[in-house]
């Protein structure tokens, strides 16, 4: 039998029934091009190769590369032995399906979506199976516990929708923490920033102190009793908390701070 190592975080899929709520939640279609990241024994990559024009699955371990290259000899599978990490995207493929390593978790999906200020546009559709207190912070709405600096910048970039929680016992060797399947359908923003970076810049800020009124941790941006005249104005409690304003009034917020600076700015020259 294979043996996990804890060096990758491999944990691999059983659950025939949970492989297939992701196999339903891409919405695969003949054309396809998929790409997957960590196929690990290969349980989904035997459910999503007849559905696709082609999959390429992106493998760390050499010699779970050694055992798929034995066993899927299908003429639209390709196999790269990398860290996706460490390598550009495979081109052309246009949704990913995977069981991602927990512990890169961020850095994927930042490979996937890029950022606010530099967003990457190449997916129809991605389906992942996360860590559930990912899951919970992806498609988590203001004012939930969960939600932060994640769920505004992955819900300016996509619309993330939570699929299924996915049980321990699902896994071989079973996590010690619950799971779930998200899908992300990247989108343009609903609202655009004026100034992407800036905002991102904003919602760091924003977040970095989580018990503070957004006031207190703004201020080294905009003058305190300013900011409170422009909630104000924006009909936003003053004494608002970061996770207490939604995506759509972060950009708003922005915006009018981008509009904000730059007068006063002139008004300097």
């Amino acid at each position: 039998m294979d043996r996990p190592r804890k060096q990758f975080a491999q944990h691999w899929l059983k659950s025939e029934k949970a492989l297939q709520k992701i196999i339903k939640a891409a919405e695969l279609k003949p054309d396809d091009r998929v790409l997957e990241i960590g196929p690990g024994t290969g349980n989904l990559t035997k459910l999503l190769l007849p559905e696709v024009r082609s999959l390429t699955a992106v493998e760390i371990d050499r010699d779970l590369c050694a055992k798929l290259s034995r066993g899927f000899t299908q003429p639209n599978f390709c196999l790269v032995e990398a860290d996706i990490l460490q390598i550009p995207l495979p081109e052309g493929t246009n949704k990913v399906v995977a069981n991602i390593p927990y512990n890169i978790t961020g850095l994927i999906l930042s490979k996937l979506l890029g950022s606010i200020a530099t967003p990457i546009d190449r997916f129809e559709r991605i389906v992942l199976l996360v860590q559930k207190e990912i899951a919970d912070r992806l498609v988590a709405k203001a004012g939930h516990k969960a939600y932060g600096a994640l769920s505004v910048k992955m819900q300016y970039l996509a619309e993330c929708q939570f699929i299924c929680d996915v049980p321990a016992q699902a896994f071989f060797p079973p996590p010690k923490v619950g799971s779930a399947v998200v899908c992300l359908i990247p989108r343009p923003p609903i609202k655009p920033a004026t100034n992407p970076k800036l905002l991102e810049t904003w919602i760091n800020m924003g977040f970095a102190t989580r018990r503070k009124m957004l006031r207190n941790n703004l201020t080294s941006v905009v003058d305190r009793d300013r900011l409170v005249l422009l909630l104000e104005q924006m009909q936003i409690n003053p004494q608002i908390r970061a996770e207490d304003l939604s995506v759509e009034q972060w950009v708003e917020l922005a915006n009018q701070l981008v509009e904000l600076l730059a007068i006063a700015s002139e008004k300097l020259d």
